[in-house]
């Protein structure tokens, strides 16, 4: 059921929903949360599907906030606020409303969308897009527990995750940290299958993919070991190589899909390592809504480390060795390289 409403108000949209479920005979509130989506109409229908599928698993009212500009300069004095109010089976598992922001309400959208929280349940708030530098400072981010951002829609991924480093605050995440999660649960089952030390470690993908980035600093993080950042055409992550004293331990993917991890003295396997859609990617971070420490401390590893050189290798003291006798870098010139060098080698890998 939609009903649409022009020039409304915070009020008579709750008195739509209400109106909406007496009218599908489901007069009782099951929803667990609220998820507020801020978004712009360009992305607002991709950003309303993944919301809507990942609503199956956590039931919640949906508000999508779109700021659009002024139509006239009419609308430049009589603010508008548009609302699309929708429940039942065009809502998904839950209730969505969709609410369009013209004139001097845009700068206010806090003010429309408190009315419309569920009371005494969790608000998330989702950027798809244009991310605020500091989510928790943000007038909408200020009313929920988790705040979900996307550096990998930023125009420079890498500086918008130092960006992000800089102005953490416990309840952010990002979904290119999501996006690593699989990975991160893979390399931390194999190293439970031997009992070796890890001495380093090398992942490649994506130049200027930020979940790159962010597992390469996870397991300089986690292994207190150098750790290699390679370039390879992607999709994505492609691999990820562990040296240990026990033989080399290979995680590699090529075609966005399968992987075959190695490991010595045991047969190759095939695993499934799927990239996975928005929707997989919200689901995840709507399961927890207590900080992620792992997280924190993986960003806060790299935010001062993040330097990618072709041929050398980066030191804590940020000295750089010079190449080789004989002009030979330490890497192939195609390829650049970030190592990362800690104080004392791990054993393990703890997944999220």
């Amino acid at each position: 059921m939609n009903i649409d409403l022009t020039n409304t108000t915070s009020s008579k949209i709750n008195k739509a929903l209400v109106q909406g479920r007496r009218a599908i005979g489901s007069p009782a509130v099951g929803m667990v949360l609220t998820l507020v989506v801020v978004t712009d109409e360009e992305n607002a229908y991709d950003a309303l599907k993944a919301a809507s599928e990942a609503s199956r698993e956590h039931p919640s009212r949906t508000l999508v906030v779109i700021k659009r500009g002024s139509r006239s300069p009419r609308d430049r004095i009589q603010s508008r606020l548009d609302a699309d109010v929708r429940v039942g089976a065009d809502a998904g598992t839950g209730e969505t409303v969709v609410l369009r922001l013209y004139g001097d309400v845009v700068n206010h959208a806090q003010s429309v969308v408190l009315p419309l929280l569920l009371p005494d349940a969790p608000v998330v708030v989702w950027w798809p897009v244009n991310a605020p530098l500091e989510p928790a400072r943000d007038p909408l981010g200020m009313l929920a527990q988790r705040r979900v951002t996307d550096t990998y829609a930023a125009e420079s991924p890498i500086d918008e995750l130092s960006a992000r480093a800089e102005a953490y605050t416990p309840g952010d995440t990002d979904l290119a940290w999501t996006r690593v999660t699989p990975w991160r649960s893979m390399l931390a089952a194999a190293l439970d299958q031997v009992v070796c030390t890890v001495t380093g470690a090398e992942v490649e993908g994506e130049e200027f993919n930020p979940s790159v980035e962010l597992l390469a600093m996870w397991l300089a993080d986690r292994l207190a070991v150098p750790v290699q950042r390679l370039i390879s055409p992607g999709p994505g992550l492609t691999a990820v190589r562990m040296e240990t004293d026990c033989g080399p331990i290979v995680l590699h993917r090529t075609d966005g899909a399968l992987a075959q991890l190695c490991i010595q003295g045991q047969p190759d396997r095939a695993v499934a390592l799927q990239r996975r859609g928005t929707a997989e990617l919200i689901a995840e971070e709507l399961r927890r809504l207590d900080p992620d420490d792992t997280y924190e401390s993986a960003l806060r590893y790299g935010v001062d480390r993040l330097t990618e050189v072709t041929g050398s290798q980066l030191l804590p003291d940020g000295d750089t060795p010079a190449p080789d006798e004989g002009g030979t870098a330490t890497q192939p010139p195609a390829k650049s390289t970030t190592k990362k060098t800690a104080k004392a080698p791990a054993k393990k890998a703890d997944a999220k």
